[in-house]
């Protein structure tokens, strides 16, 4: 399992946006959209994936994990 997993990735449609906007709760607020869901999500994994390998390059502690713990049916 990579670091990026542990985390809770959300793509939802933006009215305002007209686009697909992604974002990792704990992680980073909206940061990538489009007119493709699977692209935006894939975008997202990347971005969220870089910003974990680079907190811990630098020894910035990682926010705690999202995964499993029941925010997505909070969000919901």
């Amino acid at each position: 399992m990579n670091p990026a997993d542990k985390y809770v990735k959300i793509v939802e449609w933006s009215d305002e946006d007209r686009a697909f906007v992604g974002q990792c709760p704990g992680i980073i607020g909206p940061c990538c959209h489009g007119t493709d869901e699977v692209e935006v999500y894939r975008e997202l994994c990347e971005i969220v994936a870089e910003w974990i390998e680079i907190a811990e390059r630098d020894g910035t502690p990682l926010p705690p994990h999202t995964a499993g713990t029941g925010v997505a049916q909070r969000v919901a």
